[in-house]
C-alpha cells in the first residue's frame, strides 16, 4: 500500500510548502521539505509505471512493503514534530520543536534519497517488451448488470413454482455458494413484468449474515407501503406491513438468509391469505433452505455454469457483441477454465483482463499466476479475486480496501465513500482536476473492473449508491489488515486486540466500541500512530451514556486526521483541541471555540444540542472545502476586529449547509465559489426577497436546497432570480404560488427540481411559452391543495422521470405528459386514486402507440384502503 501512504505524506509536505506557512520555522526546513517531496514524487511515478507493466507481482509486493515501511515511519516523524510545534506553550518550546523538526527532516531526506537510488537501479534493469497487437482497454457497464447466461433452466424452474396452482403461501428457496448467481436469478424473476402483474404487492429484502429485525421491517415497510419512518417502533412497522399485505397477493424476495432463527422471525410477518402469494429466498446454507422451503417445493440448487456458458459470459462481458480475437481464444479459454463455472470469478477476471490491456503478453501473465492455484471452487475463486486486487493500479488499492469497512450488504453512498477517500488523502492531487473529480473517476474504474456494483442513481444519472459482493468484501478485510491500511475490529477475520494496536493506521469500529478503547491507552508500548477513527453505525446510534468517559482516551491519538464519530452522540469539544492534524471531523461539538486552532481542517460536519456560534477564526481557515453545521451560527465576518474584511474570504469552500443567519448576505458574499448550498429555516432572520437576492452572486452554484419554516407566508421569487449554472434545486415549505414555476423555467441549466410542500394553490397552469429546457427529473411532494394541473409535453421537452407523492386532491395527471418523447418513468405514491387511474390511462395510451419504453410505478394511498 505504498502508493497511498506516499500520497498522504506528499499532501502534508505540499501544505508546508505553501507560501507563508506558519510551520516553516527557518529556510533550511523548507529545503529539506522540498527535497523529500521530490523524492516522493519519483517513488510515486515508479510505482505507477511498474504496476502498469504487470510484471512480477511477488517482487513488486516486497518492494512496495519496503517503501511503505519507510514512508510510514517518515510520516510519523513529520506529524509528531508538527504536533510539538503547534502545541508549544511558548516561543522557547516552539524553537526547540523547530530545531528537532529540522534534524528529523534531514534524516527523512537521507532515507528517501537512499530509497530513490535503490528504485533507480531497478528502473534501469527493467526488461520486457510491450505488445501492441490489440487495443488497450475495454470498459464495462458500470451498473449492476445482470447477465443471465446459462440460467435458462433455473429461470424456467422458478417461474413454474411461481405459477403453480396451489393457493397457499409458497416459499421457494434458491441455494448455492457465494458468487454463483442466486441474487441475479432472483432479480430476473422479480423484474419480470408478466410475473409482477400477477401480484399486488412486491418487496425485496436483503438480510445478510448479521440479521437485524428492525432493518428488515423498515425495508419491507418501505418496499410495500412507501413508509420509511425511522421514528416508528417495531410494532408500528409491523402494523403497517400487516395492513399493506392483508388480503393482497404478494411477491417477496428475501435475499441472503443465513439462519433458521432469522427465518422464524420473518415468517410471522407474512400471513397466508390462500391467494397464491409467493416468497423467494436465497441462501448459501442447505439446511436453511430445507427448513424454510414449502413441503412440495424443495430447494432449488443453483448450478455452476458449463464451460460453454462460462466462455459465453466471459466474451459477452469483455467484448460485448464482438468475438474474442483468434490469437487469444486458446489462452482465454484456459483462464476461464480455472474459474470452474463460478459467475463471479468470470466477471471479475473479465474486468481484470479488460483493464490491463487485451494483449497476448498480458493474458499470458495472468494465466501463469492462475496456474499456481489449486483447490476447491471457493479457494479458486478467492485466488482469482486476489489476483484481480494484485493487478489493480496502485492508486486504486487503498480506495478498494477501504470499502470493506462498510457493513455487509449495505448500499454505500458514493458521495460518502469519495469524501472518505479524500479525507484519508488517498486521492492524488492534479493541477487540472479537483480531488472530487478524480475520486469519481476512481469509482468508475472500480465499477468497470466489476469490483463494486452501481446500484441506485441520482436524478442526474450519476450513481447515488453502490455495493460490494460479500466475497470481495472479505478480500478487502483480509488484505487491509495485512497491508495496515484499515483495520476492522470485530470482523471474523480481524482480532479486536493485538500487539499492533498502536500502529493501526486507520480503524473502522462497528458497535462494540468500548471494548476497543477500555484497555487501549493503559497498554501502550509506544505512541499511537492511528490516523483515522471511524464509527460505522449504519444509521444506528451507539447511545453512549454521558457518565461513560471512554471517548476521552481519543485525546491520546495525537496524529489523528479523520474523526467520524457522529454515531456516538458524545461531546468532543474538550478532546479535539489536542488533535491539531484533524482534516475531517463529523461529531457533536457543544463548544465550537475548540475548533479555533485546527487550521488543517478541510471538512467540518458538526452539530450541537443547543444553539451556539462558530469561532470567528473560521473565517481565517482558508483550507475549508466542506462546511455543514446544525444548531450553530456562522459569525459575522464584518465583526472581526483583528482582520481586514477584504482578507476574510473562504475561496476554497465548495459545500455549505447551515441554518439561516441574520448575516447571510455577508456570509454568501465571502463564500463566492460555493457549488452546493443548503439553507435551513431560510426565512427565520431574513425577508424572503433579501434572501433570494443573496444568491445572485453565487455564479458557480450548481445545487441549491432551501427549506423554509412552515408559516404559510406568501412569497414570490424575484423575476431577476438568476443562477446560470444551477442544475439541482430543492424547495421545501416555501409557500410559493404556482405561478412562480415560470421563474424557475428560466434557469437555463436546471436538470432536477424537487418541490416538497413548496407551492400553494388549487391550480397549476403552464402556458405554452413556459419551457423547462433541460429538466430531466421533477418531483412534486405534498401539495395539499393542488387540484388541477394543466401542462403539455412542450413544457417539459427533456423530462425523463416524474414523481408525484402525497397529492390527495389532484384530479389527474395531464394526459399529454405521456407524449414527452424522453419520459421513461412516472412514479405515483400515496395520491388520490384518480391520479393512479390517469397514470394507468397514460400508460395504456402510450402502449397503444407502440411506446414500450415508458414505465408506471404506483403505490396506492393507504388511507383509501381503510
Amino acid at each position: 500500500m505504498a502508493y497511498a501512504c506516499i500520497s498522504s505524506l506528499m499532501q502534508t509536505l505540499q501544505q508546508l510548502l505553501q507560501a507563508k506557512s506558519p510551520l516553516i520555522c527557518e529556510s533550511s526546513i523548507q529545503q529539506h521539505v522540498e527535497s523529500s517531496y521530490q523524492s516522493l514524487c519519483s517513488l510515486q511515478v515508479f510505482l505507477e509505471d511498474t504496476t502498469n507493466e504487470a510484471n512480477d507481482i511477488e517482487n513488486l509486493k516486497i518492494l512496495e512493503k519496503k517503501i511503505k515501511d519507510v514512508v510510514y515511519k517518515a510520516e510519523d516523524r513529520v506529524d509528531s514534530c508538527l504536533t510539538s510545534i503547534l502545541l508549544a506553550d511558548n516561543e522557547d518550546d516552539r524553537e526547540k520543536a523547530c530545531k528537532f523538526f529540522n534534524e528529523e527532516l534531514q534524516q527523512v531526506e537521507t532515507e528517501f534519497d537512499s530509497l530513490r537510488k535503490e528504485v533507480m537501479v531497478i528502473e534501469c534493469n527493467k526488461r520486457g517488451s510491450k505488445s501492441t497487437e490489440l487495443a488497450a482497454t475495454t470498459s464495462f457497464s458500470s451498473i449492476e448488470e445482470t447477465t443471465y447466461v446459462g440460467m435458462k433452466k433455473d429461470y424456467k424452474a422458478i417461474l413454474n413454482c411461481l405459477n403453480a396452482q396451489a393457493k397457499e403461501l409458497i416459499v421457494i428457496s434458491l441455494v448455492g455458494m457465494g458468487g454463483i448467481g442466486k441474487t441475479t436469478l432472483a432479480r430476473k424473476v422479480f423484474g419480470n413484468s408478466t410475473i409482477r402483474d400477477r401480484f399486488e404487492k412486491h418487496a425485496w429484502v436483503t438480510i445478510s449474515e448479521q440479521y437485524n429485525k428492525r432493518q428488515m421491517l423498515l425495508e419491507v415497510a418501505s418496499s410495500i407501503s412507501g413508509v420509511n419512518n425511522q421514528e416508528m417502533s417495531n410494532d408500528e412497522l409491523m402494523v403497517i406491513v400487516y395492513r399493506s399485505l392483508k388480503g393482497r397477493r404478494f411477491l417477496i424476495v428475501i435475499d441472503d438468509l443465513w439462519s433458521t432463527d432469522a427465518w422464524d422471525q420473518m415468517r410471522r410477518i407474512f400471513q397466508n391469505n390462500n391467494n397464491k402469494s409467493r416468497i423467494i429466498l436465497t441462501t448459501r446454507l442447505k439446511h436453511v433452505a430445507d427448513y424454510a422451503s414449502s413441503p412440495d417445493f424443495p430447494p432449488h440448487d443453483v448450478s455452476f455454469l458449463s464451460f460453454k456458458d462460462s466462455w459465453k459470459l466471459f466474451t459477452k462481458r469483455l467484448f460485448k457483441k464482438d468475438r474474442c480475437p483468434p490469437q487469444l481464444r486458446k489462452i482465454g479459454k484456459h483462464i476461464i477454465q480455472q474459474c470452474q463455472g463460478l459467475p463471479l470469478s468470470i466477471i471479475v477476471i473479465a474486468g481484470l483482463l479488460g483493464k490491463i490491456g487485451v494483449t497476448y503478453d498480458n493474458w499470458k501473465k495472468i494465466e501463469e499466476n492462475l496456474n499456481s492455484f489449486h483447490g476447491s471452487v471457493l479457494e479458486q475463486c478467492q485466488a482469482i479475486l486476489s489476483l484481480s486486487y494484485d493487478y489493480l493500479p496502485p492508486y486504486l488499492k487503498a480506495c478498494f480496501l477501504y470499502i470493506g469497512g462498510f457493513p455487509e450488504d449495505m448500499e454505500i453512498r458514493v458521495s460518502k465513500m469519495m469524501s472518505s477517500w479524500i479525507a484519508e488523502q488517498f486521492i492524488k492531487a492534479t493541477s487540472d482536476k479537483r480531488l472530487e473529480v478524480v475520486a469519481e473517476e476512481y469509482v468508475q474504474e472500480l465499477m468497470d473492473r466489476s469490483l463494486i456494483l452501481g446500484k441506485t442513481r441520482k436524478p442526474n444519472g450519476r450513481f447515488k449508491t453502490c455495493k460490494i459482493h460479500d466475497l470481495l468484501r472479505q478480500l478487502c478485510i483480509r488484505e487491509a489488515q495485512s497491508e495496515n491500511v484499515v483495520h476492522f475490529p470485530y470482523s471474523d477475520l480481524v482480532p479486536a486486540y493485538s500487539d499492533d494496536i498502536n500502529d493501526r493506521r486507520r480503524v473502522m469500529i462497528p458497535f462494540l466500541i468500548e471494548d476497543y478503547f477500555c484497555n487501549h491507552p493503559s497498554q501502550m508500548s509506544g505512541k499511537i500512530t492511528t490516523r483515522s477513527l471511524i464509527f460505522m453505525g449504519a444509521g444506528k446510534s451507539y447511545l453512549v451514556p454521558e457518565i461513560n468517559h471512554w471517548p476521552d482516551s481519543i485525546s491520546d491519538f495525537k496524529l489523528l486526521k479523520v474523526l467520524d464519530a457522529r454515531e456516538i452522540g458524545y461531546d468532543f469539544s474538550h478532546i479535539i483541541p489536542q488533535l491539531v492534524h484533524l482534516r475531517y471531523i463529523d461529531a457533536r461539538i457543544e463548544n465550537p471555540s475548540s475548533l479555533a486552532k485546527l487550521f488543517n481542517l478541510q471538512t467540518i460536519i458538526v452539530y450541537s444540542r443547543r444553539n451556539v456560534q462558530l469561532p470567528a477564526e473560521i473565517w481565517t481557515m482558508s483550507q475549508i472545502k466542506h462546511l455543514d453545521i446544525e444548531q450553530m451560527d456562522m459569525p459575522n465576518p464584518l465583526s472581526i476586529g483583528d482582520q481586514q474584511p477584504e482578507f476574510l474570504y473562504l475561496n476554497n469552500l465548495q459545500t455549505l449547509a447551515l441554518d439561516s443567519s441574520p448575516f447571510l448576505a455577508e456570509i454568501l458574499e465571502r463564500t463566492p465559489n460555493v457549488e452546493k448550498l443548503k439553507i435551513r429555516a431560510a426565512n427565520t432572520h431574513n425577508e424572503w426577497s433579501d434572501f433570494v437576492d443573496c444568491l445572485i452572486n453565487l455564479q458557480r452554484l450548481e445545487k441549491l436546497s432551501i427549506t423554509a419554516t412552515e408559516d404559510n407566508s406568501p412569497r414570490i421569487l424575484s423575476s431577476a432570480f438568476c443562477a446560470p449554472n444551477l442544475k439541482h434545486l430543492r424547495l421545501a415549505y416555501t409557500s410559493l404560488p404556482w405561478e412562480e414555476m415560470d421563474v424557475l423555467a428560466n434557469l437555463p441549466n436546471l436538470e432536477v427540481l424537487k418541490a416538497d410542500s413548496a407551492f400553494n394553490g388549487t391550480d397549476w397552469t403552464l402556458n405554452e411559452d413556459v419551457v423547462f429546457q433541460k429538466l430531466k427529473y421533477l418531483r412534486i411532494w405534498s401539495a395539499d391543495d393542488l387540484e388541477r394541473w394543466e401542462a403539455t409535453s412542450d413544457n417539459f421537452p427533456m423530462l425523463e422521470k416524474l414523481v408525484l407523492q402525497h397529492l390527495e386532491e389532484l384530479e389527474e395527471i395531464p394526459q399529454s405528459v405521456g407524449e414527452i418523447m424522453t419520459l421513461k418513468l412516472v412514479q405515483v405514491e400515496n395520491c388520490n386514486p384518480a391520479v393512479d387511474t390517469s397514470a394507468r390511462n397514460i400508460l395504456q395510451e402510450q402502449q397503444g402507440w407502440g411506446n414500450c419504453e415508458l414505465q408506471i410505478e404506483i403505490v396506492p394511498s393507504l388511507q383509501y384502503d381503510l
